[in-house]
């Protein structure tokens, strides 16, 4: 099988072909139609986190090295199983939950396998949809997307699930007043329907990009404000009469979550999604004198895609603007989304191609 290989970290991607993976046990194989391409594919393509003030977290010391196959955010067709996977029928078509844990550990065992210490998720640790089929370790991780369109489920797997659990931790809130969003790429185009389809009041949308914000007002947004603009905090501050008591911060970089703070109300509720790093100094006094709630969110768990694919099927939840492109293309499509190109999700698959 084809498949496109990190081999070495910040250089484009090497066809490699490899044998095709026979499951044993509990594991199923999945012929790969569509795999979306997402910021922390850049991070792993890098090789590094940044953690601000010079330090980086190096993937290699977390023994996460080439080569690597990226992308988590897959859907595809089951071609066959171990024989201790169940009744997995060929053909069934599955967006795949790649947040896969040690299984054993008490974080696995209460449902939160996507912040397991021992994670092997599909696209870092273990081989992701940049390929022909993918390995996957248990049938538990399928989930059924009869009814959706594969390219179009597969963001699910990653800006779905992270926008939804960040948003569910905004908690009851969201139908009453609107969620500020900081960053209007898939993440954010995605939380927008998010909140539609949970009945939520609706986003006001932060962006350095036009053509980002003009894409959030496309999807209904109720505004959108110039993250650049010097007045950008007084800018949230007016629009949401008074300062934002639900932020979400979908970049997590040192000025996005400094504009969250400076834009947020007393008793604001800040959820950081984001990866893009830096580093942050915070008055600790003003943390319980306002009193600020910041916390992070990371992915989600299995449960949470579960009740997210539900929520699409039963809602008919738009999906994120989706550009399809053969899988041959992925360094382009990585170049693209590293320049800031990129509208919604990228998603690759080999069919793609006819």
């Amino acid at each position: 099988m084809r498949c496109y290989c990190v081999m070495h970290h910040g250089q484009p991607l090497e066809l490699v072909e490899k044998d095709i993976p026979t499951p044993v046990g509990t594991e199923v194989l999945v012929r790969v139609t569509a795999a979306g391409l997402c910021h922390t594919d850049l991070h792993i393509w890098e090789g590094y986190y940044d953690l601000g003030g010079g330090k980086r977290l190096n993937l290699a010391d977390r023994g996460i090295k080439p080569p690597l196959v990226l992308s988590h955010e897959i859907c595809g067709e089951v071609v066959s199983a171990g024989a201790a996977a169940g009744d997995m029928k060929p053909g069934g078509r599955f967006v795949i939950h790649p947040w896969i844990g040690c299984g054993t550990c008490p974080t696995c065992l209460r449902g939160d396998e996507n912040i397991c210490l021992k994670g092997r998720a599909l696209g870092v640790a273990r081989p992701g949809g940049f390929a022909d089929y993918v390995l996957v370790p248990h049938p538990r991780y399928l989930v059924d997307i009869e009814g959706l369109d594969g390219a179009e489920a597969a963001p699910l797997a990653c800006a779905g699930v992270t926008t939804y659990s960040a948003i569910k931790k905004l908690g009851d809130g969201i139908r009453n007043e609107p969620v500020l969003i900081i960053g209007a790429g898939g993440l954010g185009l995605m939380a927008i329907e998010v909140l539609k389809a949970l009945g939520g009041i609706g986003a006001i949308v932060v962006d350095i990009d036009p053509a980002k914000r003009e894409a959030a007002l496309a999807a209904g947004a109720l505004a959108a404000i110039d993250g650049k603009a010097p007045d950008a905090a007084q800018q949230v501050i007016a629009a949401t009469e008074g300062g934002a008591g639900l932020i979400l911060d979908l970049v997590g970089a040192a000025p996005t979550v400094t504009l969250a703070m400076q834009g947020a109300r007393r008793g604001g509720h800040i959820v950081i999604c984001g990866l893009m790093g830096g580093d942050l100094t915070v008055s600790l006094a003003t943390i319980p004198l306002r009193p600020l709630c910041i916390e992070g969110s990371y992915v989600g768990n299995l449960a949470e895609l579960r009740e997210l694919v539900d929520l699409v099927k039963r809602t008919g939840m738009k999906p994120i603007p989706v550009s399809r492109r053969p899988m041959d293309q992925v360094n382009q499509a990585i170049a693209d989304l590293h320049h800031g190109r990129v509208i919604g999700r990228i998603v690759l698959a080999p069919e793609f191609a006819h």
